[in-house]
């Protein structure tokens, strides 16, 4: 379930978006203190609010993207699971070597990826890299990333009623 939005304090929202910005220096914004940072608490964590706009959540795990940043979801390697994946990822499930068949961008072993979906590219999720983009070529088997946010989940079910 997902509570109110609340308004962050100025400094916060400061310290906030300077944090996104060092983890993902794709994301671009330029509110320069004209946009409010808005807090949705959710069952495990946050959902942040620029300007009204779902960018990011806030889980035990760190801070990400949320699946609505399309802008910076482009600058994110990403990899692409087949049509048998889709359902397991967007249950919660990690990502498995097997349902992966494409990689695209380099990473490293705790990097956040974008997870696609095959038929259409869209975007089904936001993970964390087990290895290294390297080491997953060569794997045939086993988790190849952990699945922190997907396409259903109390975050998402957040950012569809924020909207």
């Amino acid at each position: 379930m997902t509570s109110k939005r609340t308004t962050l304090k100025s400094s916060e929202a400061k310290l906030l978006l300077h944090d996104f910005k060092h983890k993902f220096p794709g994301f671009v914004d330029d509110i320069q203190g004209k946009q409010m940072v808005e807090e949705v608490l959710v069952d495990g964590g946050k959902l942040f609010l620029l300007g009204g706009r779902p960018f990011a959540i806030s889980t035990e795990n760190g801070l990400f993207p949320s699946l609505a940043n399309d802008e910076l979801l482009r600058s994110l390697p990403s990899i692409v699971v087949d049509m048998g994946a889709i359902p397991h990822v967007c249950s919660g499930a990690d990502i498995m070597r097997p349902g992966i068949k494409e990689m695209h961008g380099e990473f490293g072993k705790g990097d956040v990826l974008l997870v696609k979906d095959i038929r259409f590219g869209k975007s089904i999720g936001i993970c964390v890299a087990e290895v290294s983009s390297e080491s997953m070529r060569t794997m045939s088997k086993g988790k190849a990333a952990k699945n922190v946010h997907y396409v259903g989940d109390q975050f998402w079910q957040a950012l569809k009623s924020s909207r």
